[in-house]
Order: C-alpha cells, then structure tokens, then sequence
C-alpha cells in the first residue's frame, strides 16, 4: 500500500488522526505494515509475539482465551474498520492475560508497531483518549462473554450466539457444526446438540450436515 492510503484509512477510522503534527502522521505511516492470513490461521497465541495495533482492512478475527484445561472462550470479534488494542498487550501494562487472534476468514490486516503506538500515546492526548476509549470498549465486550458465562442460562447463551450469527448474514442458515459453536462458546460439543435438539423438538430450528436452519426466528428471539 501506498502511504496515500494509510492516511486515507487512518483518517477514516482513527478519531486522533487530524491531531497529529504532520511528523508523527508520517512516523504511523512509516510503522504500519499490511499482513494477509488465510483462514483459520493464528495470529496471536498467547503471550508470544506481539502483533502492534491491528486495523482490520478486510476479513473477521476472533480474539479469545484459553483455560487451562484447553478450553476456548470467544471474548469477540473484530469487522471490517475495526480496531484491536489487544494485539498491543506487550506495551499495554493493564492487560496481563494471555490473549489469542484467530482469522475466522481469508484477512487483510494493517498493524502499528506497538512501540511506535505507546510512543504516540506518551506524546499526543488525543491518541491516549483513543487508547483508552478503544481499551474500554473492548472490557465491555469481554465483560459481556464472561456475564453470559457465569450468569445466563444455556439456552439464552445459545439463542443470542444464533441471532448474533442470523444478523450478520441475513440469511435463515447458520453454518457452523455444533463443535463449532461449543468452541466459540467456550461450551462442550454435548452441551450443544442436546440444547439444538431441544430447539428442534420446540420448532425453532432445524439440523443438516455442517449447519443449521432458524426456522421460528420469533420464538428464537423470545429466548433471549
């Protein structure tokens, strides 16, 4: 990519960019890099390897935790235009849990050395409130995880993670096997088919080979 548009793409998405000097404008530019990963690669594991500042230019991640155990726990996604502090932990002294990034699909990604963000930080108040800002919203999102974890009803877990999957491709079809879905919910595979199960004999969905169909979105969203 061309440094034209880096700031094409800073401009747009970061809140900070038209208060940097037009030094620390060319230092982001200078520091950026593009990365592409395939679908279903690891970007981060854990605290090994640091990643900067990640901007999602096309494609989905998914950043979670792991337990000891080997359980997986989604604690969100990342869009297209979204941004991930947590890719950055290694300068972020607040953050001091392991944290994994998988590529949910084929990604084009932009990342900010880390240093080069924390020095940006140090210097600019307007990149600090956006640190901050960012890492907030992102606690929301892992607060939500875990308050669905250890305050919700499996079934509602469930029935949110189905219209949360409806929402983003408008389509009656969700296609993930229930392997799947009990990894990204941080459930066991068993869990997930009999609660499927007792879905299908209520008339809200329907089972094929490597998916599943809503087929009373309704009666779904009443569970929520």
């Amino acid at each position: 990519m061309l440094p034209a548009e880096y700031r094409e793409l800073f401009n747009r998405n970061f809140s900070f960019w038209e208060h940097l000097t037009e030094k620390q404008k060319d230092t982001l530019c200078a520091n950026t890099t593009v990365a592409s990963y395939n679908k279903g690669a690891t970007l981060q594991s854990g605290s090994r390897g640091c990643l900067g500042l990640t901007l999602v230019k096309s494609g989905q991640l998914r950043i979670y935790m792991l337990s000891e155990d080997g359980r997986e726990i989604t604690l969100y996604r990342l869009y297209q235009g979204d941004t991930c502090i947590l890719s950055a932990s290694c300068v972020l002294e607040a953050i001091t849990f392991d944290v994994f990034i998988d590529a949910e699909s084929d990604c084009e990604l932009l990342l900010i050395n880390s240093t080069v963000f924390n020095k940006l930080t140090e210097e600019n108040i307007y990149v600090e409130a956006f640190g901050y800002k960012l890492a907030t919203e992102r606690f929301s999102d892992v607060m939500w995880a875990m308050q669905q974890i250890l305050f919700m009803s499996f079934d509602k877990r469930l029935a949110i993670f189905l219209v949360d999957e409806l929402s983003k491709t408008g389509s009656q079809d969700i296609n993930f096997t229930h392997e799947q879905i009990a990894k990204y919910m941080g459930s066991a595979r068993e869990v997930v088919t009999r609660m499927l199960k007792h879905f299908v004999n209520e008339g809200i969905v329907e089972l094929y080979r490597g998916g599943i169909r809503v087929t009373d979105k309704k009666k779904l969203k009443s569970l929520i």
